[in-house]
């Protein structure tokens, strides 16, 4: 039984949550938010985020909104943003208020007015060299800007002239006025505005004066209703400034933020810069490839959400850093698929097989059951003929210790049908196998031959009713566990990340797959039928997962 159909494990965000309701805050609500920046697609990070962030809103029958933190136009795009609402709803989750941070531009802007006229910030005509400069190290406090005790007046002035766009890009900035001796550098008087004249997806060019996404967020949050703020660990040195804007201004909430660690999971990279290096350069192709860390990519790959969010059920909520192996996420899917996806024959590599005794015009309605351990999965039927298709690897001249498919003189079952012993290998000059001359024993259907016992097993298809198909054998994309690591992460790219079979052929039941329907082929792996390539007259497949983990240690 998968972790998701129990009751979720308990963590320390869901204790602060229950200690929350107990005294009564926040009036006994519990308001989530997932605030993605639509500058890229969702990956399997973003997972663990989405699930935690809607499942604790319905696990306390709260509500949960999807806020996109728009500020940063050039590289954010409606595309992006389309894309991440179809992977949250794909997941199994329902937003309550659908929202970017750019509804909320003129608050914030009146925030910040009302920040310069308590003397909480000022306009700085620094350069961003100078600024870095200012502000010191870690161990050594920052000095103030000469601009930091502009009067207020002037402030006010500069930066509504700032609004009007009457400076140059980085002329300007707007400045929180905190501690310049802070042992947290993120509180010597962050920036809080900067110019930039880029077209806006959703403002258009209303704007040339953006926010920074830690001012930003804290206000979005407060201006929501939001209860608990969860975030990763890499903003727990922010929260004390989330915090002061908040005791700053004058607005009626004051949410919660709380970090827990990221997901770092090996053989992948969850960098959305990377990750649109990637596609950029090609080595990739696009955001959804079936090796890409993104839920488009786990989706056209045929990962299910169901395991998605099993897998983030599984490696749980913690406040420390740790790796998660490949593995745990590949086995999510395979145990779904193992109890959900119909079984079927599909051959990757054909040798031909003649069966000469079998009549010339004879074709056999063979019924296979869809599912061995679920009949309520019904059953389909498949022809069977006088020339079958077996799998290359299946037969050996020269075979290796504890072979038990075919060799010559030896016998082997067809998977559903006959025995069938091979009594001639035909060749071509070259020496290469060109079809085996076979014969089959009529008496072995459903039942064991007479006074002798059959060990292997292989599966087929029939030449004359079998479709033509492609199979892409997806792999993990790096060879390196950890390739954030390395100087460079594409020397971690596994060349052996895809190969296409161009040859294959499957059973005629898939003739008639949706595309994004999920299949056992026996003895190979799990495969999806892949939307976006799939012809009427040639399917393609892509490889979700092997039937076994075959990167174990």
């Amino acid at each position: 039984m998968s972790l998701n159909e129990n009751q979720p494990s308990s963590n320390f965000i869901r204790q602060i949550v229950n200690n929350d309701l107990k005294q009564h805050k926040n009036n006994g609500r519990v308001i989530t938010r997932f605030p993605p920046e639509p500058n890229g697609f969702l990956h399997i990070g973003h997972a663990k985020s989405i699930c935690l962030n809607f499942g604790i809103a319905e696990e306390y029958n709260g509500s949960c909104n999807l806020r996109f933190d728009d500020t940063n136009p050039e590289k954010e795009s409606i595309e992006f943003m389309e894309a991440i609402e179809r992977d949250v709803s794909w997941l199994g989750f329902e937003w309550a208020k659908l929202a970017s941070a750019s509804d909320y531009f003129e608050q914030l802007y009146d925030y910040a007015i009302e920040l310069i006229n308590k003397g909480l910030a000022y306009v700085d005509s620094s350069s961003p060299e100078q600024i870095r400069h200012y502000r010191g190290t870690l161990t050594e406090p920052g000095r103030a800007s000469p601009d930091r005790n502009r009067p207020i007046a002037e402030n006010l002035d500069l930066f509504r002239r700032m609004r009007k766009g009457e400076f140059a890009d980085g002329q300007y900035v707007l400045r929180a006025k905190i501690d310049m001796a802070s042992p947290n550098i993120n509180m010597r008087d962050p920036t809080l505005y900067r110019i930039r004249r880029v077209h806006h997806h959703r403002t258009g060019d209303a704007w040339c004066l953006y926010p920074m996404y830690d001012y930003t967020h804290c206000v979005s949050d407060a201006l929501e209703g939001i209860t608990h703020s969860l975030c990763t660990l890499e903003f727990e040195d922010h929260r004390p400034l989330y915090d002061w804007v908040l005791d700053n201004i004058d607005i009626d909430c004051h949410p919660q933020q709380i970090e827990f660690a990221r997901l770092q999971l090996e053989y992948s990279i969850v960098s959305k810069r990377k990750l649109n290096q990637l596609v950029t350069e090609k080595h990739v192709t696009d955001w959804d490839d079936p090796r890409m860390p993104t839920l488009a990519g786990l989706r056209r790959a045929g990962y299910t959400s169901a395991a998605i969010r099993d897998f983030c059920e599984r490696i749980g909520i913690t406040k420390k850093d740790s790796w998660i192996e490949m593995a745990v996420l590949e086995n999510c899917i395979r145990e779904d698929l193992n109890h959900n996806a119909p079984r079927a024959m599909a051959v990757l590599r054909p040798l031909r097989v003649v069966i000469e005794n079998y009549p010339n015009e004879r074709v056999e309605y063979l019924e296979l059951g869809n599912h061995p351990q679920r009949p309520e999965l019904g059953s389909r039927k498949v022809e069977f003929a006088k020339v079958v298709l077996i799998e290359q690897d299946d037969f050996a001249q020269l075979p290796p210790p504890k072979f038990k498919r075919l060799i010559e003189g030896g016998e082997v079952r067809l998977r559903g049908a006959y025995v069938i012993r091979c009594d001639k290998v035909i060749q071509a000059e070259d020496g290469s196998i060109i079809e085996l001359r076979c014969s089959y024993d009529p008496d072995t259907l459903g039942k064991n031959p007479e006074g002798r016992k059959v060990k292997g097993v292989i599966h087929w298809v029939s030449e004359q009713h079998s479709v033509p198909a492609v199979l892409r054998l997806y792999d993990r994309l790096f060879s390196h566990p950890n390739p954030d690591t390395l100087d460079n992460f594409l020397d971690a790219l596994n060349p052996h990340s895809l190969e296409v079979l161009s040859d294959c052929r499957v059973e005629s039941s898939l003739a008639t797959a949706k595309p994004g329907s999920r299949f056992q082929f026996e003895r190979t792996g799990y495969f999806c039928l892949d939307e976006e390539d799939t012809q009427p007259d040639k399917p393609v497949f892509n490889r979700t997962v092997t039937l076994r983990d075959s990167w174990e240690k």
